[in-house]
């Protein structure tokens, strides 16, 4: 039955098997081809906005008490003054009553036409809605390697919906792999997630926790020493422990008694 479907009468049961998974979003990205009144109230329903690209065609929009099109929105639209490319950006209503954000921008293959861009986030700057659309772009990269390079969609042929969805696996699965090797091999970026993870994770551990690791790791230390040498550094920390100031030590009654 899946695999006889459109792509557009799929994606509602994608994204509900997506966010039953425990799979986290705010909004779904997508192209002129998908972004059609039903499909935006479904996906706006399951709790997620969107944003995506937009066609003069025959959807219309409600503006006061007209039904207009995406062209005679445009007219109506207010200019946005001192935003290069961003022409102007209007608030309206869809059809089926769904309230969005069209923000119109300049396009760079022809300058004398213009692009249009849907949210369903109405709270969204004009800026940041093309900025979080721009991430779409490497979604379509993706896509591309995926097809032209790693057979996806020519190397293997069925009805089955499970056997489409494990050859789709399996060729994600390649992507990933290149893309690590790649990533560890021939880019010189630093692991920036990596990076802010583990400061996340020092910041979240606080001095007095570091100071009681530290202290545990020396004791594992000195338990393969002799006692002589064990009783004089003990002798010496109780000493810097006593010396410590009150609402130090009241943070590190353990140590106390340890040492």
């Amino acid at each position: 039955m899946n695999a006889l479907q459109t792509a557009p009468e799929q994606i509602p049961d994608m994204i509900h098997r997506a966010l039953s998974s425990g799979i986290d979003a705010s909004y779904v990205l997508m192209d002129s081809w998908f972004t059609t009144p039903p499909l935006v109230k479904n996906i706006q329903e399951q709790g997620l906005d969107v944003i995506g690209m937009v066609k003069n065609l025959k959807q219309r929009y409600l503006h006061g008490d007209q039904r207009v099109s995406l062209k005679e929105l445009y007219t109506l639209a207010t200019p946005t003054e001192g935003k290069k490319n961003i022409i102007p950006s209007i608030h309206t209503t869809q059809s089926n009553g769904v309230d969005i954000k069209v923000v119109f921008v300049r396009n760079r293959n022809k300058r004398s036409e213009w692009l249009a861009i849907l949210s369903t986030d109405c709270s969204l700057s004009d800026e940041e809605i093309i900025r979080i659309y721009g991430m779409r772009w490497d979604i379509e990269v993706f896509f591309k390697t995926t097809k032209s390079l790693l057979k996806l969609q020519k190397e293997f042929q069925s009805r089955s919906y499970d056997a489409l969805i494990s050859h789709t696996t399996i060729v994600f699965t390649r992507y990933i792999t290149l893309s690590w090797q790649n990533r560890c091999h021939n880019d010189d970026r630093t692991l920036g997630g990596i990076f802010y993870e583990l400061s996340d994770e020092i910041n979240e551990l606080d001095w007095a926790h570091a100071l009681y690791q530290l202290f545990e790791l020396l004791e594992d230390t000195l338990k393969q020493t002799n006692n002589k040498i064990q009783n004089i550094i003990k002798s010496q920390l109780q000493q810097w422990f006593d010396a410590l100031p009150s609402y130090i030590k009241a943070y590190l009654p353990i140590l106390g008694c340890e040492s």
